[in-house]
């Protein structure tokens, strides 16, 4: 038994898939499956029950992975401790965002990052929060641009922003000579929204049951861009979309809420036992800056 089986437990134990835990490992799921079989055998107990839908934890399962995951936080912190004690501001910093940011606003952190920390390898990546917070988690990225609050024992944030929502609708729309809306004027419309496991899709759905709005349930888009594709095709829908991602002539109109404007909150997201958090702290000082939020 090694470290890199009680990884391969622990990715297991969080997603209760294995080819999701074979990604979160960057191997193949055979060589995954075939270390857990291995591990089994070791411990001489069952971990997993496998079945062609769904992967269930064995309380064996959860007992030990409850110690592995003790072991591989220590592992994780030893990393940390000596890079960070070598230079903190120097060497690889894997900065993670979600989908419906990640596309808009990296082209504007980035510079600012570069310049505020010119020693860093900054490596990018695009996820859903699910898979960010897990990545987060077992140590695989060292921070993640998520919207807030991310509720888990083991994360910490510092807000960054907050990004309104605008109402998106086609130039045709019956909506589309409005500048301005109240948010009580969704009542009784149907909004078209993301598809499941998107965060946004939960925050704009908060909106909707908040003001009187439905879902419009004939379809669901796969990413912010198909929902502005959508409304510009149909002048029946509507959709909300964060300022971040309001881009100019792309054929549809956007109306600003009047009073107390719906939002997101952004923060970046990190572990609490970071041994880079001062450094994070000053990369939200940098990022917060860029969005010039004080």
């Amino acid at each position: 038994m090694n470290l890199r089986d009680l990884h391969y437990l622990l990715a297991v134990a969080q997603t209760r898939n294995f080819k999701r835990a074979a990604d979160l490992c960057h191997v193949s799921q055979p060589t995954l499956s075939m270390q857990i079989k291995k591990l089994e055998d070791y411990l001489g107990v069952r971990l997993f029950e496998r079945t062609n839908k769904n992967v269930i934890v064995t309380d064996a399962g959860r007992r030990i992975a409850a110690a592995a995951r003790v072991a591989a936080e220590a592992e994780q912190q030893i990393h940390d401790i000596a890079r960070a004690i070598r230079d903190p501001r120097a060497g690889e910093f894997r900065l993670g965002a979600i989908p419906t940011l990640a596309s808009y606003i990296f082209p504007t952190f980035m510079p600012a990052l570069a310049k505020s920390f010119p020693r860093l390898q900054i490596l990018l990546s695009e996820e859903k929060t699910e898979r960010l917070t897990e990545q987060l988690k077992a140590g695989t990225i060292d921070a993640a641009l998520l919207a807030l609050p991310v509720e888990d024992p083991a994360l910490d944030a510092h807000p960054l922003f907050d990004d309104a929502f605008l109402l998106a609708v086609s130039a045709r729309h019956e909506l589309a000579h409005r500048k301005q809306i109240g948010i009580d004027d969704l009542d009784g419309r149907k909004l078209l929204l993301l598809d499941e496991g998107h965060c946004l899709r939960d925050q704009a759905l908060s909106v909707c049951h908040a003001h009187g709005a439905r879902e419009e349930k004939s379809f669901r888009a796969t990413s912010l861009e198909t929902l502005r594709l959508m409304v510009r095709a149909d002048p029946s829908l509507m959709t909300l979309m964060p300022a971040v991602a309001v881009e100019k002539h792309d054929g549809l109109r956007y109306i600003r809420f009047t009073g107390a404007q719906p939002s997101r909150r952004i923060g970046i997201v990190f572990r609490k036992t970071s041994a880079r958090a001062d450094v994070i702290a000053e990369m939200a000082a940098a990022l917060a800056k860029a969005y010039r939020i004080a």
